[in-house]
């Protein structure tokens, strides 16, 4: 039975991605499975630079990495390649990211390493397999996969009282941020639960073979916003 664990936005908690890591390596008993790690790497939290490195070079034999792109990459990349002003990335975070890579707020643009920028750059928008959709922030019911907007992939808010997915597929997504999560509907699952604020990250644990929501929860937990 193959498994896909999926990791929401981790906002610079590195403290909480090398404990999910861990859990998830011991969790899959050296079978092969995929890790989806749903963006936002970066801001808010303290850690960004380490995030980054991290999900560059982790590659076990057993488990496949799959890193999507956030909104909060997108806004990282676009003001460092002089697309965006530095104050609107600051005002989402991006203090902290420029804080994690010894960068100073009036260097415009940021000289954040050319490496991370061409990473960033290449990240996916989403991961589709048999029976679900992972994705950061949303994904249009009315569309096919291949004719998805970039806008609602990366910024996209699902109304309160919508319970769809894709077709078939259940949508698995972070971006909505709650603490309560993870939140469960019969089309989506919710899985941003602040983790950069609360200390609090939950993974989500889906069985490839079986349809629907996650068949378990890892909880990872750490201290409170330092």
């Amino acid at each position: 039975m193959g498994l896909t664990y999926a990791i929401p936005d981790l906002h610079g908690r590195f403290d909480l991605l090398a404990s999910a890591l861990e859990r998830i390596e011991a969790h899959s008993t050296g079978e092969s499975s995929t890790v989806v790690t749903l963006g936002d790497y970066v801001d808010r939290g303290p850690d960004s630079r380490r995030v980054i490195e991290r999900l560059m070079s982790w590659r076990p034999d057993y488990l496949s990495v799959v890193s999507l792109k956030g909104n909060h990459e997108a806004m990282m990349w676009e003001t460092c390649n002089n697309l965006a002003e530095l104050s609107w990335w600051i005002r989402n975070g991006g203090d902290r990211t420029l804080a994690s890579y010894g960068l100073n707020l009036s260097e415009v643009p940021p000289r954040v390493p050319l490496e991370h920028l061409q990473w960033i750059g290449n990240l996916p928008l989403l991961h589709a397999d048999q029976h679900r959709v992972f994705v950061h922030a949303a994904v249009d019911p009315m569309l096919s996969l291949d004719q998805q907007n970039v806008q609602t992939l990366l910024w996209g808010r699902y109304p309160k009282d919508s319970n769809v997915g894709h077709g078939n597929r259940h949508v698995v997504h972070g971006h909505h941020a709650h603490i309560d999560a993870p939140i469960v509907t019969e089309g989506r699952t919710n899985l941003d639960g602040m983790a950069w604020k609360t200390g609090r990250l939950i993974v989500g644990v889906f069985e490839d073979d079986r349809p629907g929501g996650a068949s378990e929860f890892l909880e990872i937990l750490g201290s409170a916003d330092r």
